[in-house]
């Protein structure tokens, strides 16, 4: 599995380029973006290498962690998947290239596509070091133009960039990217309701078109949760100083909500079950909300069955996990 923070040698970049750096000033700057992110608007108020700097401090590395956690559950189901190719859509500083990077030693060819020239030149700067980097292309315009005109790439990889864009420019690039998507497409969206619905919508749309689920469903149906329940997950990782200072916060880390749907032109058998929160683990059983191929179901694991138990304490919120070995008192077998 993929370690949820940052490479070496891009921290090391970042840093170099925050010497001389105001916090205060990136502070402010980041403020004012993030707010425009959380009431739905886009990367239009990065305009400077300040913006471009203040937003890689606050969001890269949550972003990333996000990323990297979508790749791990990824490569969990398929890790046999060695893709030589990477088409990163609205690619910003580069984040998740350098997840998928880090993910996959078999990329050698990057593409990333984004409108914004701070972040494409932040992203250049940050990539000029690196042995397998160095020679991104990164193209500047509108995602749906650029990539309707990239070569197909074994991997597709939206991540956050699908919450700028009204409803018909964002079914045009979800077909789009499905169209250049050689074999596997990778979205990732905030972990919020909103988000989460526009994954169920992207997923269905390329369901209809031919795709099929590799994470998190275990199951190409519609989702079985109904609201105010929605899919998310949340990922972890520490803080730096910088990070901490920008962001205006004291907590060594922070928890990433996120949501995703990784989709292949193959289909995948026998997907395990996904754990949907994290469970509760009490002095006589465990019981985890799960989804399964049949449906939402809890698993409640006795401690009597001391294997299972044993098995289901390491259960955390969004592992893929088998439950066919798992029995209910006088039931038989759990989903």
């Amino acid at each position: 599995m993929t370690t949820p923070d940052r490479p070496a040698e891009l921290r090391a970049a970042l840093n170099a380029r925050l010497e001389g750096l105001s916090r205060s000033d990136a502070a402010g700057r980041a403020a004012i973006i993030s707010q425009t992110y959380r009431e739905g608007g886009g990367s239009g108020t990065i305009r400077t290498e300040t913006d471009a700097l203040a937003y890689a401090v606050a969001r890269m590395p949550a972003t990333y962690a996000a990323v990297v956690a979508s790749l791990n559950a990824l490569t969990e189901i398929r890790p046999d998947f060695a893709p030589t190719s990477l088409l990163d859509v609205g690619a910003g500083p580069g984040t998740a290239s350098w997840a998928a990077a880090e993910a996959f030693p078999s990329l050698h060819e990057f593409t990333l596509l984004d409108a914004n020239e701070a972040l494409r030149t932040l992203a250049l700067d940050l990539t000029r070091r690196s042995d397998r980097l160095r020679r991104i292309t990164y193209e500047l315009g509108q995602a749906r133009v650029y990539a309707a005109h990239a070569e197909a790439a074994d991997l597709v990889i939206a991540s956050y960039i699908i919450n700028e864009l009204g409803d018909a420019e964002r079914n045009a690039l979800t077909d789009v990217m499905w169209e250049q998507t050689k074999d596997t497409l990778l979205v990732v969206e905030p972990g919020t309701p909103a988000g989460y619905a526009r994954i169920i919508a992207l997923r269905a749309r390329l369901i209809a078109a031919g795709a099929h689920v590799i994470a998190p469903c275990p199951h190409d149906g519609d989702c079985p949760l109904v609201a105010p329940d929605w899919c998310h997950f949340s990922q972890r990782l520490q803080r730096s100083r910088a990070h901490k200072q920008v962001k205006g916060a004291d907590a060594p880390f922070e928890d990433e909500r996120f949501a995703y749907v990784a989709l292949s032109r193959a289909r995948v058998e026998n997907r395990p079950s996904r754990v949907l929160a994290q469970p509760d683990v009490g002095k006589v059983e465990i019981a985890a909300k799960l989804c399964t191929a049949e449906g939402v179901a809890v698993a409640r694991v006795p401690r009597r069955a001391k294997a299972d138990y044993a098995r289901a304490r390491r259960w955390r919120w969004g592992d893929a996990v088998e439950t066919n070995s798992l029995r209910r008192p006088g039931e038989g077998r759990d989903p």
